[in-house]
């Protein structure tokens, strides 16, 4: 088996909490997972291709949509399939030739999977809360910007 996997940098609490946002936003307003984002220990951003600024209700939703997966204490696994299955599920179009044959998948419980190569924490428990900081939209592109505070167990 080929197995390519060259995990970026990220914080895995923080990561697995971009994971979450990804999830809740396309789930809520249809317009896919983040197309550029920046995970940092301390606070991170994703950008969407939006038609507007997020509402407070809306912020207030995604954020306590997030928490509650956090507090369900959901597994954060991963499982690998061939670029040629992964096409059925997921799009590839960013994902580069070096990416290899062999891809892995990162699933959170039974309410977010998606292709990626960075570190994870176990499950949701171990993120802590999360927290948008603030939100901005300009030419198309809405940013989120979020911060988590760890669990200290």
């Amino acid at each position: 088996m080929e197995y390519n996997i060259n995990p970026k940098e990220y914080y895995p609490p923080m990561h697995s909490a971009e994971h979450l946002l990804n999830g809740t936003i396309d789930k809520m307003f249809g317009c896919g997972r983040a197309f550029s984002a920046h995970i940092e220990k301390k606070k991170s951003k994703c950008d969407y291709h939006f038609d507007r600024n997020l509402t407070e209700q809306e912020i207030k939703t995604i954020e306590e949509k997030i928490n509650s997966l956090i507090a369900e204490d959901l597994p954060i696994t991963e499982e690998f399939m061939s670029r040629e299955d992964a096409a059925k599920y997921f799009d590839l179009s960013r994902l580069p030739e070096e990416a290899g044959n062999i891809l892995r998948i990162i699933k959170i419980g039974d309410y977010d999977k998606c292709l990626c190569s960075g570190p994870h924490v176990k499950s949701t428990k171990e993120i802590g809360s999360f927290k948008i900081v603030s939100t901005s939209y300009e030419n198309g592109v809405l940013r989120v910007r979020f911060k988590i505070n760890e669990n200290k167990s």
